[in-house]
């Protein structure tokens, strides 16, 4: 796992240096350059070795020096295809280097190489002989890549930090309508970013550059598409079920894969009991290492759902208690790394969780996209009522309604009932297939045209949302529903909170339930497999009912949650308006932090995305 970097068009060593500098988070071991006179091509790499310690390091060239590699990731199927090209008739430098396979693929497969391949990565590969830079990012964007082309010269980094080290990109003028996309969504989807002209490389996309021109395509190698069986087994649950388990085993032994220590992380929830269930029956011989974090707020706290996991299959278990104090430690640094804005506060816990794993192992497993490819949030279970309200509720009375809702007293408990109700009737108030947006969101398109201080265009901020659940081939709302989590909330929410709380802390996450031959399988389960009877994830429970217990199965899911509303509330943290982007409307900045402070509404949603945005130095 590494920080990769570079840019065409010019050479100069010492911006690359530089550009490096700033993830060294990311890359800790060691770094590496390649630029050579005449050629304005320059690639840096920041490494924390994982595999092939001794001879992994980066940029990593071909033997006739013809291609060359910067690469942040891992290849887990990297065996087989190691065995697959040697039998093609390549000779390989390397003793086991998932590196070394991406050079030999390219040269056996080309830009159809990412997909051949089983794992996370972005990665740079400068073909000599062709004059070109072949870029590609993963096929749910585990890994971030940025890129910018700026005159004449093209930059691309694993951070926008390191892109913002190069001369060419200064001055970054903030996008206003990426920041509306942020208050709509909680996050910036791709190929968004923070800055003008500054993108995201979309997950399963590739990007091909000439060195001479500088000139670039993209293209999609790969979409998550939902298409469900058109005939189910007579013993569907079984055979499913059976398939599933086996699937996930093998996921989770290709992840396994590493020269360094490695762990996993426990909540006690279905996802990370199965994948320590499954870890605990590989690592032979060796105790297995689990984390967790706990909350002094009980309705938040699940450790003692994770100490039972962790008694059941022998794991040397450590866990630690997030506060207030705690969440004071960490703050500083998060927000000096964090690189662009997310609105997801459990990045918090999610970082402590990282800091503490990196004491005893160099990466971890987690159970990331499990609940995104099963059905697994509160909005599968709202969809039914949702569809019934607006069909026997006049749309007139939906304002009268949510204005009585919202006499509902405050709470800051972890997901209740009054938030969740008035979460609910807030997406009801417009089409469908803005329903999840917004149910997620900060903030609903009147509110967000409040705080900028002119109309919005709905269907340009909502873009993303609105492409994804009209390109959904299934026609049931679950579907859709499932589509809109594992495209657009897993790529640009949850993978980016992992991917940048592991690496501000020097250690890498690896994602089981992403496998490519797990996925395959899962998105042909019809969605009344998923959501079933009001069960979420109903077939993998089903599958997991051999290995993991059933109160663990089937109690109420809780969410990484963090108490934060009440620390807004206490005034443990705070929003200073003025420090904020001057074109956001102030007063009505100021109306929100009142309507918190009083307890007349709930926005720690809002709040939170201010505070990280006024912390951002923009």
């Amino acid at each position: 796992m590494c920080g990769i970097c570079g840019f065409v068009g010019e050479n100069n060593i010492d911006i690359l240096q530089n550009m490096m500098a700033s993830m060294q988070h990311r890359g800790p071991d060691a770094q590496g350059v390649w630029s050579h006179p005449g050629e304005n091509v320059n690639l840096g790499h920041k490494r924390l070795s994982i595999v092939d310690l001794g001879s992994g390091s980066q940029p990593m060239q071909t033997k006739d020096h013809s291609l060359i590699v910067s690469f942040n990731g891992e290849i887990y199927n990297h065996l087989d295809l190691r065995n697959e090209l040697t039998n093609r008739g390549h000779t390989f430098q390397t003793h086991h280097s998932d590196t070394e396979v991406l050079l030999h693929g390219y040269t056996e497969w080309g830009e159809s190489l990412p997909q051949h391949l089983n794992g996370m990565w972005a990665f740079a590969i400068y073909d000599r002989r062709n004059g070109n830079v072949f870029l590609s990012r993963d096929r749910f964007g585990e890994k971030p890549l940025f890129y910018t082309k700026r005159k004449g010269i093209f930059v691309f980094a694993s951070e926008l930090t390191a892109i913002l080290k190069h001369p060419a990109v200064i001055p970054a003028t903030i996008s206003k309508l990426s920041l509306q996309k942020y208050f709509a969504y909680g996050f910036i989807p791709a190929p968004s970013t923070l800055y003008e002209g500054i993108y995201k490389l979309p997950a399963g996309n590739s990007l091909l550059l000439s060195v001479a021109d500088v000139r670039f395509t993209i293209k999609k190698y790969w979409d998550f598409c939902i298409e469900p069986a058109e005939t189910i087994p007579a013993r569907a649950e079984e055979e499913w079920g059976e398939k599933l388990r086996e699937l996930l085993h093998r996921a989770v032994q290709r992840r396994l894969m590493s020269d360094v220590p490695l762990g996993v992380f426990l909540s006690g929830g279905v996802d990370s009991s199965s994948i320590t269930a499954m870890a605990s029956q590989s690592c032979t011989g060796m105790q297995l290492k689990t984390f967790s974090i706990g909350f002094q707020e009980a309705s938040f706290d699940e450790t003692v759902y994770a100490k039972n996991i962790s008694q059941l299959f022998h794991t040397k278990h450590h866990e630690t208690i997030f506060s207030v104090k705690k969440m004071h430690e960490i703050i500083p640094d998060i927000l000096h790394k964090l690189d662009e804005p997310m609105g997801d506060s459990s990045l918090l816990p999610t970082f402590l969780l990282c800091q503490e794993t990196r004491k005893y192992v160099t990466v971890s497993l987690s159970g990331d996209g499990g609940d995104e490819l099963f059905a697994g949030y509160d909005p599968f279970r709202a969809l039914r009522l949702a569809k019934l309200y607006n069909t026997i509720v006049p749309y007139q009375l939906h304002k009268a309604i949510r204005l009585a809702i919202a006499h509902l007293p405050t709470s800051h408990r972890n997901m209740s009932f009054g938030f969740r109700a008035k979460r609910a009737l807030r997406g009801l108030s417009y089409p469908k297939e803005l329903w999840n947006p917004i149910w997620l969101g900060p903030l609903e398109p009147k509110d967000i045209s409040e705080l900028f201080g002119e109309k919005i265009n709905i269907e340009e901020v909502y873009a993303e949302a609105i492409e994804t659940w009209d390109s959904c081939l299934s026609a049931t709302e679950v579907d859709k529903t499932l589509q809109f989590y594992t495209k657009l909330y897993l790529q640009d929410d949850i993978l980016v909170k992992s991917d940048r709380a592991s690496m501000m802390n020097s250690l890498e996450v690896r994602a089981p339930f992403l496998d490519i031959e797990l996925v395959d399988f899962v998105r042909t389960i019809p969605s009344s497999y998923k959501f079933r009877n009001g069960v979420t994830k109903y077939i993998l429970k089903k599958a997991l009912e051999p290995i993991l217990p059933k109160d663990i199965l089937y109690r109420p899911k809780k969410g990484f949650g963090v108490p934060i509303g009440k620390w807004f509330k206490d005034g443990s943290i705070a929003v200073h308006k003025n420090c904020l982007p001057k074109f956001l409307n102030t007063d009505y900045i100021g109306k929100l932090i009142n309507e918190h402070l009083s307890g007349a509404a709930d926005q720690k949603s809002f709040l939170w995305n201010c505070l990280l945005l006024e912390n951002m130095s923009i």
